[in-house]
């Protein structure tokens, strides 16, 4: 994912946010409703995960010095654990803290209109905001389905923004579930009911989040694909004739690290040797532009290990 295509995604979704933030504030406030607070105080903190990803991308971009020779790309993995941290203890947190406060001690609606009008609104910008993240993720997606790219994928931003924005849209419904029920039947529970039920489809999401965010964090190799292009562009059968041992690692969404022990053809003087390896590390990093940082070991291979 280029930082340019993710930050398009995140500052669409931070626009939105802020202004349902608002509007849903505003309805809670007229009409008392529980769920619809609970989405106020969701879309708040949407909106700063969204600054939060927009600061991980900046800090990200800060020349590589001497305490870290790698660089500084691992803030997006950083801050989007973060933003899956904040997910879980103010969005989720509340929600049901909330949905339970409300199922115990039922509150009349007023105005409940004046919620669904609101709810009707915030449905529409956060589709806007979800279509926006679908578009920009639909070139990285190829062939597989959302499910698999949210796990597979290195790059932490679009993943985090379709979960949060599909998990706002599903919430949207429930709050709007919540409202009119409570608007037929006349009971107030219901509005306790939808804000419970955001409350643990937050808690899902976020720890989905918390969950791969991790895991890019400690630090993911290439995937499978990439792994098999790697190993067929080390080789090529005159003067690398095998991969021996290899290691992979993302320092961040746009850089790969390569470690290969690779064997050589016998008799090969020095000269020929490091331009085999130069050879191999351009057929690489353009089968895989995000190999960037690669280190290869030549070696002679045996069937047998080799004599201490």
């Amino acid at each position: 994912m280029s930082a340019g295509g993710g930050k398009k995604a995140i500052v669409a979704a931070l626009s939105a946010n802020a202004g349902i933030a608002a509007a849903k504030f505003v309805g809670a406030a007229i009409t008392g409703s529980g769920s619809m607070l609970a989405e106020a105080v969701h879309s708040v903190a949407d909106t700063g995960n969204q600054g939060l990803l927009l600061l991980g991308q900046a800090r990200a971009d800060k020349e590589a010095d001497a305490l870290h020779p790698f660089g500084y790309a691992r803030n997006r993995y950083f801050y989007s654990f973060i933003v899956a941290l904040v997910l879980f203890t103010l969005g989720s947190g509340y929600a049901i803290y909330e949905g339970i406060h409300k199922i115990q001690h039922p509150e009349e609606l007023s105005s409940p209109i004046v919620a669904i009008i609101i709810l009707l609104l915030a449905i529409g910008l956060e589709s806007y905001s979800f279509l926006t993240a679908v578009r920009e993720s639909r070139p990285l997606k190829g062939d597989a389905t959302w499910w698999r790219f949210i796990r597979n994928s290195r790059s932490p931003e679009l993943p985090v923004v379709l979960l949060e924005d599909a998990g706002a849209l599903i919430g949207l419904l429930f709050a709007f579930a919540g409202v009119g029920l409570t608007m037929l039947t006349h009971d107030p529970v219901w509005d306790g009911v939808g804000t419970l039920a955001i409350g643990a489809l937050l808690g899902v999401i976020a720890v989905v989040l918390i969950v791969e965010m991790q895991s890019l964090l400690i630090g993911e190799g290439a995937t499978p694909e990439e792994d098999r292009l790697i190993r067929a562009h080390l080789v090529d059968d005159t003067r690398i004739d095998r991969v021996i041992h290899l290691k992979t690692q993302y320092l961040g969404p746009e850089e790969l690290l390569v470690a290969a022990k690779i064997g050589v053809v016998p008799d090969l003087d020095v000269t020929a040797i490091a331009t085999a390896i130069d050879d191999a590390e351009s057929r690489v990093r353009t089968a895989v532009p995000a190999a960037r940082v690669i280190y290869l070991e030549p070696d002679l291979y045996r069937t047998e290990p080799a004599e201490k």
